[in-house]
């Protein structure tokens, strides 16, 4: 069945649009709500927001794969991304992305069996000061350590975890 955005969406984009001087200003924020819609922005999604937002698709296609916060597919409930610039790199980040690895049976981009957690590194978090970091969905995880993630694992394996598509 092809995707069409739904009425729902379509009033929530009206809402959003008006917020901006042209309706194309609204693309980043339609993609956030694209996206807490299914938890990732397909293919088609961004084709029907283009034709929404009377944009060539290529434009919304960009923004998509720009943007590490937009998935282009489904994820886990828990989307673990760990930082990977110079300041999380030099603070520890390469080995805590290898105990991910290592705890999840999983290596980069993919997603455990249970559908629990997907791992992804991200060029930069923007906490450098707090460095190494983790973006569980949503949320920052900053100053980790090998301590600290399992401590994070446990909550999540046990849903002590807020999920924001919950």
């Amino acid at each position: 069945m092809p995707f069409k955005l739904t009425e729902e969406f379509k009033a929530k984009a009206a809402h959003i649009c008006a917020r901006y001087p042209r309706r194309d200003a609204a693309l980043l924020p339609l993609l956030d709500e694209l996206q807490k819609e299914r938890g990732f922005v397909a293919e088609e999604a961004m084709d029907e927001l283009a034709a929404y937002l009377e944009l060539p698709y290529a434009r919304v296609k960009a923004a998509v794969t720009f943007y590490t916060m937009y998935n282009r597919a489904p994820v886990g409930k828990y989307h673990l991304q760990v930082c990977r610039n110079i300041s999380c790199h030099m603070a520890g980040a390469p080995g805590l992305l290898a105990r991910l690895k290592e705890k999840l049976g999983v290596e980069e981009g993919g997603t455990t069996k249970d559908g629990l957690f997907t791992l992804s590194s991200v060029e930069c978090l923007g906490a450098c000061g707090s460095a190494p970091v983790m973006q569980v969905n949503d949320e920052y995880f900053e100053n980790l350590t090998a301590e600290k993630l399992d401590a994070l694992l446990d909550e999540m394996r046990h849903g002590r975890l807020k999920n924001r598509r919950t």
